[in-house]
């Protein structure tokens, strides 16, 4: 019999939990930086199971700290009884005293907003990619859209050219 490694079987879907598609869309992505969250149990078993949204999610930066206000994590129906728990709760994030130094700067002068992109694993642990944004205008998102769509359409062009 050999002692060889056995190899752990990745889960499913890889090391993503949730993702902010709407933000790439509303936003300009200036800067991104990387947070722990602080969790409780319940919530690592549900992010475990993938029942974790950031869609509507924003970050609040108050008293040199920031929080995670609006992400939903819809708990398993296994969450222990005498615990009662709050899907949207506010979720503090942990970043290096610098990065807060830099992300609250930035949004108190110069019109900078904080949202979460992605919630993830890495190494057992749970972080939230959060980015530095600035709002898109209305006619920025229909550049976006055009240039999307143009691409689409020079793909399929190529395609059709090589395939005859």
């Amino acid at each position: 019999m050999s002692k060889g490694k056995v190899k752990k079987k990745k889960a499913p879907g890889g090391s993503t939990i949730a993702l902010n598609k709407k933000a790439r869309h509303e936003f300009h992505i200036e800067d991104r930086y990387e947070a722990g969250v602080s969790l409780q149990g319940w919530e690592v078993k549900a992010m475990r199971g993938g029942k974790a949204q950031i869609t509507d999610a924003y970050i609040l930066l108050k008293d040199g700290e920031a929080f995670l206000l609006g992400a939903q994590v819809t708990p398993l129906p296994t969450v222990s009884t005498h615990l009662i728990p709050d899907p949207t709760r506010t979720r503090k994030l942990l970043l290096h005293a610098s990065e807060l130094s830099k992300l609250i700067g930035a949004t108190q002068q110069k019109g900078y907003t904080c949202v979460p992109l992605a919630l993830y694993w890495k190494r057992n642990k749970v972080k939230c990619e959060i980015a530095l944004v600035k709002g898109k205008k209305q006619y920025d998102k229909r550049q976006t859209e055009k240039e999307r769509d143009w691409n689409r359409q020079k793909q399929r062009i190529l395609r059709e050219v090589n395939a005859g």
